[in-house]
């Protein structure tokens, strides 16, 4: 059994993931917060306004497999967002969801929600303006920043 050490350490024939290469500035994300343990960055798909992922810096594919202090890391930065979300957007319900089918690489995604459809992954966003983006990054690392 794989570890997530393993997981984490690049080999030679090992390429990064997408999320990997957002986070190392290698492609373009509206990144939000940065620690030693994980980054927070918007979706391009977004479900509402400020649909952020929380991803490990380890590139582990299942939850299920990270190491507890990891997975508890990631759900206090989760929490710490859906303040922020909650804070500058002001939904009824900030949601939590760790599906896991897109990319190869565990993500929370976090978001405001007012309904149940607003959970369906199908209403996604095709696409969003890089302005908007950059907008909602602002106002999200605003609301972080002040919740030292």
């Amino acid at each position: 059994m794989r570890s997530p050490a393993d997981d984490s350490e690049q080999g030679e024939d090992s390429m990064a993931t997408i999320f990997t290469r957002i986070l190392n500035g290698e492609l373009p994300g509206h990144i939000v917060w940065r620690d030693e343990v994980c980054g927070v960055f918007l979706s391009i798909n977004p479900l509402t306004a400020g649909h952020s992922l929380v991803v490990p810096l380890a590139e582990v594919d299942h939850w299920l497999d990270l190491d507890v202090d990891t997975s508890m890391h990631l759900t206090a930065v989760a929490h710490r967002v859906g303040r922020a979300i909650m804070q500058t957007k002001r939904p009824q319900r900030v949601a939590v969801v760790i599906a896991g089918f897109e990319v190869p690489h565990v993500h929370v995604h976090v978001f405001g929600a007012e309904a149940m459809s607003d959970l369906d992954f199908a209403n996604a966003a095709a696409a969003v303006d890089q302005s908007e983006l950059a907008t909602e990054a602002a106002l999200l690392r605003e609301a972080l920043a002040g919740s030292d």
